[in-house]
């Protein structure tokens, strides 16, 4: 969401993104580098849709503000050592402003209520509700005044995207009388609402600054920003939040959290932090853009396959509908209103 076409991307990010083809087992040299921006595209279609997975694994295992705070602090560190080394600048005064504000609603509020969220619910529920932001942003435009009027079109693909909603959590009527999954639904839309106004904030005040070194020092900000204040509150005599009749600790000793959170932590890392971001680069640059923004409906449903697959997450004939409807609803939004990401 921190792309912008108006800001010339610097050489040294051109050169990250061509490190991509060295996944290509496909020899797509003759027809321009199309066969490798496809394949670019498949990896970010599957690695993001399968974040969530790893999400859930991770918070099953460890606290999940202290498993943000980890995902992220690791994850923009590659970023950070990385421009650092081609001798990029740091931000310089003003450009602090967008990065830190950036950095709030980005991560320190929709990633990490996103990762938390995932405790308490199915990871592709939690995937699908992520991708309803772009009906977030038009009903926040609406009210901010950077969207005057809404066409048919958009009246329709917002009517039909809450439809698709309703159908899908239909099936899980009988979950909201746990407090544990109404949080989790809670922390999941707080997740959409920041990352809408983070996305129309980048779209209104973007600065010259390097967009990509700025997405790793807001991951790196907000990384040692959590686990500096998920460490402090675990020494506050009152340690554990209580969600219903669950205790969940704030931070546990790093010799005590298990392989399966480390391992999680490390797919996270590599695959959804780096390689993703480098082919989603790439992609973009030998794509439309608006080819490469499918990978946002094809997302929540690799989600939710592989939740269904691994976890034995709920896959019902209501709820493929409702997706497909709800995805649906968010093509037409976005096709009618324009791309604001």
């Amino acid at each position: 969401m921190n792309n912008d076409s108006n800001i010339q991307k610097p050489t040294s990010l051109n050169t990250a993104a061509r490190y991509i083809s060295w996944l290509n087992p496909l020899r797509t040299e003759k027809r321009g580098g199309r066969g490798k921006a496809l394949f670019a595209l498949a990896l970010v279609c599957f690695f993001w849709g399968t974040t969530w997975i790893a999400s859930k694994i991770g918070v099953r295992n460890m606290p999940a503000l202290q498993m943000a705070g980890m995902r992220q602090m690791f994850g923009g560190l590659c970023y950070v050592i990385f421009f650092i080394a081609k001798g990029a600048a740091l931000p310089k005064g003003k450009e602090w402003r967008s990065v830190l504000i950036l950095c709030l609603l980005n991560f320190l509020l929709s990633n990490t209520l996103s990762t938390w969220g995932v405790k308490y619910i199915s990871a592709g529920l939690g995937s699908i509700i992520g991708s309803i932001f772009p009906l977030w942003i038009v009903v926040i435009g609406l009210f901010g005044g950077t969207v005057s009027s809404l066409n048919k079109k958009s009246i329709i693909g917002l009517l039909v995207g809450f439809t698709g909603i309703c159908i899908i959590f239909a099936q899980h009527l009988s979950d909201f009388v746990n407090p544990a999954f109404q949080f989790g639904i809670f922390l999941s839309l707080i997740a959409t609402w920041t990352w809408a106004f983070g996305t129309i904030y980048t779209k209104k005040h973007a600065a010259q600054f390097n967009p990509y070194f700025s997405l790793g020092l807001q991951m790196f900000i907000s990384g040692i920003t959590l686990i500096t204040a998920t460490k402090g509150l675990s020494v506050l005599p009152v340690a554990n939040i209580h969600v219903g009749t669950s205790p969940e600790k704030y931070f546990i000793p790093l010799a005590t959290i298990p392989w399966q959170s480390w391992a999680a932590m490390a797919y996270l890392t590599v695959f959804g932090s780096v390689i993703s971001f480098i082919a989603y680069l790439y992609a973009l640059q030998k794509l439309p853009t608006e080819q490469v923004s499918v990978y946002a409906y094809i997302n929540p449903v690799v989600a939710v396959v592989a939740g269904f697959i691994i976890f034995g997450e709920m896959l019902t004939p209501y709820i493929i509908v409702g997706v497909l409807i709800t995805l649906y609803g968010v093509y037409l939004v976005n096709k009618s209103v324009g791309k604001l990401r």
